[in-house]
């Protein structure tokens, strides 16, 4: 086995920190620089006309609030296993948001949170993280199903017939999923994940439900008063299900985060091209939500990667 010096080691860690910060610094600037469908003279215009210091400071609340309850529900999961600060799970979870920026889906952060811990804690951290993240999805699914049905019911996206197929498809991989749960590949099933799911006190997973849903709920209507801000006037209900029929599509969607503006940008021309939605504002929004609630959290957790020092094995 190749044997690498303490020195080495220092410098090759050093060198991925900067890697990691130096490259969503330049994705982000480049996202924002190359993307040709954002004219920022119209931003400029419509900024200078509505903004107020009171609705950016209440954006950015909101922007707060939605990775303040993310950092709860980490710090609630792990306590599962081994108590942390506050102060240390910001640092946990601002890092590995940095380091899962490249990844799709975020499948960077499991690993980056998992380099905070001992080795002997690495799979049990990845599937904490794994609890943490399915909660939010399956929030995001509820609502979204619900929202599409209200926005099909409004305005006949979708046929009735379609409609019958997704249903009798869910159903039948949720069935599937029930008679297969005992087949074991390589070790894990689906009956065993359960079993590890269980083992967590029903306590921290009820915490864990309730932040999730207050995440939710905080980062869906950030979108919502954007519109407002925006002059886009649109009955409450009505702008929330295309919000949460955009988020749920999205997500569903194979992506990295420095893409997600396009992405969410992309689902959410249609939907709201359908309400009739100037195509800038929609792609503006989506940006401004990505700028709040990904890049500033990558800002602050660029200063934790770099700060970061290996845990011990």
């Amino acid at each position: 086995m190749i044997s690498i010096s303490h020195k080495a080691k220092q410098f090759l860690i050093v060198v991925a920190k900067l890697l990691i910060v130096g490259g969503a610094f330049y994705f982000v600037y480049s996202q924002l620089v190359n993307n040709d469908k954002l004219d920022w003279q119209l931003f400029v215009e419509k900024f200078k006309k509505n903004w107020s210091v009171a609705g950016i400071l209440f954006l950015l609340l909101l922007s707060f609030l939605n990775r303040f309850f993310e950092i709860l529900k980490w710090q609630n999961l792990v306590s599962s296993i081994k108590l942390i600060s506050l102060a240390e799970a910001t640092k946990q979870v601002l890092a590995a948001l940095t380091a899962g920026i490249f990844t799709p889906n975020g499948v960077g952060e499991y690993a980056g949170k998992a380099l905070f811990y001992e080795k002997s804690f690495a799979k049990k951290i990845v599937f904490l993280n794994l609890i943490c993240n399915g909660i939010q999805m399956v929030l995001t699914v509820i609502f979204g199903i619900f929202g599409l049905l209200y926005f099909n019911a409004e305005f006949n996206v979708i046929t009735t017939k379609t409609i019958a197929v997704i249903f009798s498809l869910t159903l039948i991989v949720i069935l599937i999923s029930f008679f297969l749960k005992g087949i074991t590949i390589k070790g894990y099933s689906l009956e065993k994940f359960v079993h590890k799911i269980n083992a967590i006190p029903k306590p921290v997973h009820q915490k864990n439900t309730a932040l999730a849903l207050a995440r939710y709920l905080v980062f869906s209507h950030q979108y919502y008063f954007l519109f407002l801000a925006f002059d886009v006037d649109l009955p409450y209900l009505t702008l929330m299900s295309a919000i949460t029929s955009v988020y749920f599509l999205a997500s569903s969607l194979p992506t990295f985060q420095f893409l997600d503006f396009a992405v969410k940008g992309s689902v959410a021309v249609y939907f709201f091209g359908i309400l009739g939605v100037n195509e800038w504002i929609v792609v503006f929004i989506a940006t401004l939500m990505w700028l709040f609630n990904v890049v500033l959290p990558v800002l602050i957790g660029s200063y934790f990667v770099l700060k970061f020092k290996t845990s011990k094995s």
